[in-house]
């Protein structure tokens, strides 16, 4: 250790670390030679930030020291979160730790300098309040410093580019359909090369866990990698030749096929019934789960609609699946039911069959961020979503639960976008809004009264802020262009999410 004496020396002589200091070869290749121990490199960093080393020596690390962030997602000042990072990432480089993220242990042993990515770590944050975007900012600031610190052209532009795109692939897989294949291309296009996309990954998982201690979870957990193992195999198949979707679907239904054959099934039943889905249906599910949901509902009886099925703990989280006629309702009856149930819901998968009825896909944790678990449970979400399917007096189940307190100091008026899909024809909405309980019910309630059909959905929720996107078109499943259409749609939201009055929970 060091002495209480030694530290009071070192404070009070840090005034020593100047311009000359910064620039001595000698320093910049002891800094550089921490970075490359290992072990300890967490401990020393957090140690010199402590003693007031680490700001006297790197100034733009000195301006986000004690530096809070006025939300309810980030709940460490930057400064913290940012060596909170740092020994994320040292985890995966240690081997006891292996068993914690097996993915990631893995691909940080395939990583040519481990510095380069402790160095985007240190600086992916290093410009938050400035003014600006700081990513761009940071970028700037990292390229600098790794010129002057001795790493070469491609090192310290590979470090500028994490610090520039760090937030890039938590976006793209919260916020996107990463099952889409020219999602993913687009994705890769912008990575570049298997070495960009190891590096972002580690980066990504170890600054969404360093955020909050509450914000990881399996959900996201299997996002990134399921982005990354996507954006893995379209690198390898090369940038120049995207699978297409007429591929994706027919090996998609071939592996499917493979698990349905050893079932008893009807060949001609199972062609049926894929004719009915649409192409979509094949791009937006696994193997796994397509022969899951046609092995339900070849076999279901009329009596068992609506036909609900749940697993819990897969690799998302637990998924609720729901085969029922197709009703304007039943998007805001089941994410009200869900929520008042003290679920989370943290993705919403709509297909509408040519043969009336849809096939509704959510993946659900428990409020802490926990795997549902106990077939009682379990029984009791299934019981519950097939009594106010079968209501007939159009009434939601009545969201009860309070908000949390501390939402009423993170005031955030609702915004929606909306962008057009021509590729799919459909309208993209996007709602920023402030969490709480009974939003996504709302939501369909206003889709409702607008006379909007929901195609897709993906939901993310980061601390007290939502942001949520939304795939929608008009009763006649055709996208809606008209302003004024999209005005009326976007005040109905804003009045339904920002009322003060309570809802009756009618539809």
């Amino acid at each position: 250790g060091v002495s209480a004496a030694t530290i009071r020396l070192i404070r009070d002589h840090r005034y020593l670390i100047d311009d000359k200091f910064r620039n001595d070869l000698r320093c910049r290749a002891l800094f550089m030679e921490l970075l490359r121990q290992p072990y300890g490199i967490a401990h020393e960093l957090q140690r010199m930030n402590r003693y007031g080393v680490l700001a006297a020596y790197l100034p733009v690390f000195g301006m986000i020291v004690g530096q809070m962030q006025h939300d309810m997602f980030h709940v460490y000042t930057v400064d913290e979160h940012t060596l909170f990072l740092v020994r994320n990432l040292r985890r995966f480089a240690l081997a006891k730790y292996a068993a914690e993220f097996p993915m990631c242990s893995e691909t940080f042993q395939r990583l040519p300098k481990a510095e380069i990515l402790y160095l985007a770590g240190l600086f992916h944050d290093i410009a938050k309040g400035r003014g600006g975007d700081h990513s761009e900012l940071g970028a700037q600031d990292a390229l600098a410093f790794c010129l002057h610190h001795g790493l070469s052209q491609y090192d310290a532009r590979l470090v500028a580019w994490l610090v520039q795109n760090h937030l890039v692939m938590s976006s793209t897989a919260q916020r996107q359909d990463i099952g889409d294949p020219e999602v993913i291309n687009a994705f890769a296009l912008r990575v570049g090369d298997q070495i960009h996309l190891d590096y972002l990954y580690l980066l990504t998982v170890a600054d969404i866990r360093a955020t909050n201690t509450t914000l990881w979870n399996s959900w996201k957990g299997s996002l990134l990698a399921e982005l990354y193992l996507a954006t893995t195999r379209a690198l390898r198949r090369g940038l120049a030749n995207p699978i297409a979707h007429a591929e994706r679907i027919q090996e998609t239904q071939a592996q499917a096929l493979q698990v349905l054959q050893q079932k008893n099934l009807s060949a001609a039943e199972i062609t049926a019934l894929w004719q009915a889905l649409g192409d979509d249906y094949f791009l937006r599910y696994s193997p796994d789960e397509i022969a899951w949901h046609a092995e339900a509902i070849l076999n279901a009886k009329p009596q068992d609609l609506p036909l609900i099925l749940i697993r819990q703990k897969t690799q998302r989280g637990t998924e609720v699946f729901i085969y029922t006629r197709d009703e304007d309702r039943l998007f805001a009856v089941t994410t009200s039911t869900l929520d008042q149930m003290g679920l989370t819901i943290h993705d919403a998968r709509i297909i509408t069959a040519n043969n009336g009825f849809t096939l509704n896909t959510f993946i659900v944790l428990e409020e802490t961020g926990a795997a549902i678990q106990g077939a009682h449970r379990i029984a009791e979400i299934a019981d519950t979503l097939k009594q106010q399917l079968l209501n007939t007096d159009h009434r939601a189940a009545q969201v009860t639960r309070r908000a949390r307190r501390q939402l009423k100091h993170f005031p955030l008026p609702t915004q929606v976008v909306f962008t057009p899909d021509e590729r799919n024809q459909r309208t993209v909405l996007e709602v920023v809004t402030a969490d709480r309980p009974g939003l996504l019910s709302s939501v369909g309630k206003a889709f409702m009264k607008c006379g909007v059909r929901l195609q897709n959905a993906k939901i993310a929720t980061l601390g007290a802020r939502a942001e949520d996107i939304f795939f929608i078109t008009d009763m006649h499943n055709r996208p809606i262009t008209h302003e004024a259409d999209l005005a009326r749609l976007r005040d109905t939201l804003i009045e339904y999410l920002d009322r003060k009055t309570e809802d009756k929970g009618y539809l």
